[in-house]
């Protein structure tokens, strides 16, 4: 059973960064990278969450994942997605993509119910992804969208949450549309 999870999650993270590698403009990947991820029913550790193998980057004008997808390859976004499993573990997927305030405000009109944390109050000696994405989520409530505006030596990021990767895939891309048509 534990194989068949984990080649139906292998498999559905594939057409999801198939779609993000072929519309997904390069303007919205970070300059840290963007990953997307997806994780296993009950997963408990970055190992039973599949991403993106070194993230996926600009090359020139196209978007390209820099290595294959496999469990354990984000340590990042897997926390993401692993923190707000805790509050709805129907929610296994997670991606990000570059701030900019057009994006919030364009999630804000599409009815995403969008949250952020402010890295400034952030605890001390506590994972920045832990603590914001629980601030974000409530007990059994997990937005759409978490965003931060960064801080020193931060970029700023939004980050889409979902039940599977091509509901984000789609997201990311209905997002694109509605910023390219600017409507």
């Amino acid at each position: 059973m534990d194989s068949e999870n984990r080649e139906e999650v292998i498999k559905k993270l594939s057409l999801a960064l198939q779609k993000i590698s072929q519309q997904m403009p390069v303007s919205f990947i970070p300059e840290v990278g963007m990953n997307i991820v997806f994780a296993l029913p009950d997963a408990k550790t970055n190992m039973d969450v599949a991403g993106v193998e070194g993230r996926i980057v600009k090359k020139g004008d196209r978007v390209f994942p820099v290595g294959d997808i496999k469990f354990g390859a984000s340590d990042h976004i897997a926390r993401i997605v692993l923190t707000a499993m805790k509050f709805d573990p129907e929610v296994r997927s997670a991606a990000n993509i570059r701030f900019s305030e057009e994006a919030v405000s364009k999630l804000e009109e599409l009815l995403f119910e969008v949250r952020s944390f402010d890295r400034e109050k952030e605890p001390a000696g506590v994972s920045t992804m832990d603590w914001g994405v629980a601030f974000c989520c409530k007990l059994d409530d997990v937005p759409d969208i978490i965003f931060d505006r960064g801080a020193m030596g931060k970029e700023p990021m939004i980050r889409f949450l979902a039940d599977d990767p091509q509901t984000i895939a789609n997201n990311i891309i209905m997002l694109f549309e509605r910023i390219n048509n600017k409507n």
